[in-house]
């Protein structure tokens, strides 16, 4: 489990950034160009039609066999990358950076033996450790579940792109939505319209959806070296996490 509670500093590192930025002193240390996106994901219709993630099954088995990732996970990466595209198109998302990202979280939703449903629910669900202050980790409060308990329970990241809940409440959608209802959320960054439209960390269609638009929040344009690496220190500010999303995301795009 890498993300914990890292996912909820993409502001502070914004601010960080901001302040350094008045400081006088520019870092000229090269920034390793970012992965490659993995070549173009094919055009699909995204209005209402059933199974729209079955437009991608072709595309989805080559990469399958070669990359020895699920289909099924393929298919959530391919569709994200698709609908951001049509949403943010100055993002450049690459559907090997979602890949990458995956593979370094939850090694595409097969952590502890879960597998991916037909209609992308992940069982059982993945979580991480309890963000109590132990072992390093942050201490982050879910404030939903200590409201209905009672008493104060730890937040855990949640499913195959481990979302924190406060992050998953900003940033969750329910991907197989028509994109018309979508659209607003999507082309503005903004939180889904209605808890319905939130969908859940544990559907890989949703959670690679809800991980492609914060990272576009994030980073702007991911096809430049400062973006992609700022967009990956926002999901997990760490170093060490940039570089095994770079090292596995490069190896999905050979």
């Amino acid at each position: 489990m890498r993300i914990d509670a890292r996912l909820a500093l993409a502001t502070s590192i914004a601010a960080v950034s901001v302040s350094l930025a008045g400081c006088g002193t520019i870092d000229r240390t090269p920034v390793p160009a970012p992965p490659g996106t993995g070549g173009p994901v094919p055009a699909i219709r995204l209005d209402a039609v059933e199974h729209k993630l079955d437009q991608l099954r072709d595309w989805s088995q080559v990469r399958s066999v070669k990359y020895g990732i699920p289909l099924r996970a393929l298919q959530a990466y391919g569709y994200a990358t698709v609908v951001m595209a049509k949403a943010q198109p100055n993002c450049h998302l690459g559907w090997t950076t979602l890949a990458g990202i995956a593979r370094v979280e939850s090694n595409h939703a097969r952590f502890g033996g879960a597998t991916i449903a037909a209609d992308g629910s992940v069982r059982p669900a993945i979580r991480g450790v309890a963000l109590n202050g132990t072992g390093g980790n942050g201490v982050i409060v879910d404030p939903g579940a200590s409201a209905s308990t009672g008493h104060t329970v730890y937040a855990r990241a949640m499913g195959p792109f481990q979302f924190i809940p406060d992050t998953w409440k900003r940033w969750g959608i329910r991907a197989d939505a028509d994109y018309t209802v979508l659209a607003d959320a999507l082309e503005n960054a903004k939180p889904a319209a209605t808890t319905a439209l939130s969908g859940s960390p544990d559907n890989i269609d949703d959670a690679a959806l809800a991980a492609a638009r914060y990272l576009c929040a994030a980073g702007g344009d991911l096809a430049t070296a400062r973006g992609w690496r700022q967009a990956i220190l926002a999901y997990n500010h760490s170093g060490v996490y940039v570089d095994q999303v770079r090292s596995a995301a490069t190896g999905y795009d050979a």
